[in-house]
């Protein structure tokens, strides 16, 4: 799903149909997360966001009707770079402990260069309960996924359900905070080496 994508499935009249329009709402979104990241929903304001963005106040309102909209959006858009960042980590020659161990390295990678993610998704819990629900909800259900997939090819235990994802989901969000966000100096690949041992000790099926 692209940007447009995005918001063309809220709002099919302001989706941009032309690639500077495209380049214009990716401005907006960038903008968005760092205006929402650095003073919070209530304090942002639709002028912060074009003025980080470099557009007139009227470009914002080609594409959106108010602050709750982009933000909302904006939701949508960093969820679907989430996805793809773990799509693109996973190889289809490792098992799943190691696919897991890659997506997590990708992920804690993404959370340095976007450390905003954190504030935006906590907000939304406030202001978009039903995103917030829904951001949550689908990671946990692709881990899920990625979970059966292991134990259809026989390299995880037998009993897998979506509680073991929630599990794996909800350490890799606390990690992802505390190296992500907190730190810069931490060796990524060390985190995600011991996330992975906990894992590997606790649901790889040894033979």
């Amino acid at each position: 799903m692209t940007t447009a994508d995005t918001l063309e499935s809220r709002q099919s009249d302001k989706a941009p149909r032309t690639e500077r329009g495209r380049r214009t709402l990716r401005k907006l979104l960038d903008a968005a997360a760092l205006e929402f990241g650095e003073h919070g929903f209530h304090e942002a304001s639709i002028t912060g966001i074009t003025r980080r963005a470099g557009t007139a106040l009227g470009s914002f309102y080609t594409y959106f009707d108010s602050k709750d909209e982009i933000f909302r959006a904006l939701v949508d858009d960093l969820s679907r770079k989430v996805r793809e960042t773990a799509r693109d980590a996973r190889q289809t020659d490792l098992d799943a402990i190691e696919a897991e161990r890659a997506t997590f390295v990708a992920f804690l990678q993404f959370v340095r260069e976007h450390k905003e993610i954190y504030r935006i998704i906590d907000q939304c819990e406030f202001v978009d309960p039903e995103s917030f629900r829904q951001h949550y909800e689908s990671a946990a259900r692709r881990i899920h996924e990625r979970l059966m997939e292991g134990v259809r090819r026989g390299e995880l235990k037998e009993g897998m359900d979506e509680t073991h994802a929630w599990a794996i989901m909800g350490m890799n969000i606390v990690l992802g905070l505390r190296y992500g966000v907190w730190s810069d100096n931490a060796d990524l690949e060390q985190v995600a080496e011991l996330a992975s041992s906990i894992l590997r000790d606790g649901i790889y099926r040894k033979v």
